[in-house]
């Protein structure tokens, strides 16, 4: 039996060539030229994947992408977009499309879309290149921001990744690197939560020999060791006033000066920015200069926390206990159906770090071939049905030592300071004997 697809494209001679292309496919095509004619299509329920274009007269594509999702929501939509309203599709997508195709539309490309939607469920892997862990994961969310990644990657825009701590910013940021131009050159990356001011522009920039007490030689910074290649600053929230200054000036100009020294240096170096923050509400409370902000925000891109995603879980445990076991040297560990069904049931404040971490506990510790409800409940916190109760319970198993709170929910020692005030759970658990 034919697959049923319908289009939805006002432009006559975008619509025929559509139409035609895909019946030389094989598919049955039926054709919409505006909005109101699409959605009472799409409400028929008689087609197995809709194109349709996002901007069109009497209804807009998003309302057909509506009018498909209520009445057979597992029907894949594909939506159509014009250069460069990528996040209007982006949009879509997190509204239920499967995917999105920008004009001028390359009929392979569609053709080989449909033929993933309708061929079967595609494989989890979502971006991989040569030295770079995948990306893995077939939810909306994390297809767009693979998407876009692949999108901006082979340019040099400055990219600004935001999510929360664990969700993947950094592979991200490689995977950027990995696509783009550069991708010959060095990848270096800064957490600018982990140092103090002072450090930290050393860290960044380098000194000259003399410029203080100490400075016994020229250092080069990560600007330096950068050059041709990408700097990733992660955690870029966390700057001092004094270094977001200091930043923008490299964007601008690109050029930056050695602590103590006088000599201009030429910053050849793409610059990919990663934050947990909320930067426009630091930049509103005035934390965060404005100017850097929008020189940050060229191209942002969105990564999903996992709990939004939950339907990647079974794909990601499996992905991840293979390579941990590859690296612990022990046989393969498969998770039965119930372990998969308790994983995907968990919130994970700490999002795939956190998850990650447990797996590789759960690798060490299971000696047998299956990963097991009973191998889990152990590594589990008890209980962890929202984000402060996670928090809750990894204060009460490491006695109040925060650090070993934060390892064991896969997230950062400050991410975590955050959470406590944010939770007012300061002084939590009291100790014993006070």
């Amino acid at each position: 039996m034919q697959a049923r697809i319908l289009i939805v494209e006002d432009r006559d001679a975008l619509r025929r060539l559509l139409e035609t292309a895909l019946a030389q496919h094989g598919y049955d095509v039926t054709s919409a030229a505006d909005g109101a004619e699409g959605i009472a299509l799409a409400k028929s329920g008689a087609f197995d994947l809709i194109v349709t274009d996002l901007k069109l007269p009497s209804a807009s594509g998003l309302e057909v992408l509506a009018a498909s999702r209520e009445r057979r929501p597992e029907v894949p939509v594909v939506v159509l977009t014009a250069h460069g309203t990528v996040q209007t599709a982006v949009d879509a997508m997190k509204m239920g499309a499967c995917d999105f195709l920008e004009k001028p539309v390359e009929i392979d490309d569609l053709a080989a879309l449909v033929k993933t939607h309708l061929g079967g469920e595609p494989g989890p892997m979502l971006l991989q290149a040569p030295g770079v862990p995948p990306i893995v994961g077939r939810h909306p969310l994390i297809r767009a921001a693979a998407k876009l990644t692949l999108r901006v990657a082979p340019t040099e825009s400055t990219v600004l990744l935001t999510g929360e701590s664990g969700t993947g910013k950094e592979l991200f940021a490689r995977a950027i690197h990995a696509h783009s131009k550069r991708r010959s050159g060095p990848f270096v990356a800064v957490n600018c939560a982990a140092l103090p001011e002072q450090l930290l522009e050393n860290e960044l920039f380098g000194h000259e020999k003399g410029a203080f007490t100490g400075a016994h030689k020229r250092q080069q910074g990560r600007f330096d060791a950068a050059q041709g290649g990408t700097l990733l600053l992660d955690e870029i929230g966390e700057l001092a006033a004094g270094i977001q200054s200091k930043v923008l000036r490299v964007l601008e100009e690109r050029a930056f000066e050695r602590v103590g020294g006088a000599r201009t240096i030429r910053a050849d170096v793409r610059l990919v920015a990663a934050t947990n923050r909320d930067l426009p509400a630091m930049v509103r409370r005035g934390e965060f200069r404005s100017d850097l902000f929008f020189r940050l925000e060229v191209f942002p891109i969105e990564l999903p926390a996992l709990r939004e995603r939950s339907s990647d879980i079974p794909a990601l445990v499996e992905h991840i206990l293979e390579r941990v076991c590859a690296r612990l040297g022990r046989a393969r560990l498969k998770p039965t159906p119930r372990a998969q069904e308790l994983l995907q049931a968990r919130p994970w404040p700490g999002n795939v770090r956190q998850l990650a971490n447990l797996l590789e506990r759960a690798a060490i510790l299971c000696e047998g071939s299956s990963l097991r409800v009973g191998d889990l409940k152990g590594l589990l916190a008890p209980g962890d049905s929202d984000e402060r109760r996670g928090i809750e319970d990894a204060l009460l198993a490491s006695d109040g030592d925060k650090k070993q709170a934060a390892e064991s929910l896969g997230i950062s020692y400050r991410t975590l300071q955050r959470k406590v005030r944010h939770y007012d759970l300061e002084g939590f658990p009291k100790y014993r004997g006070q």
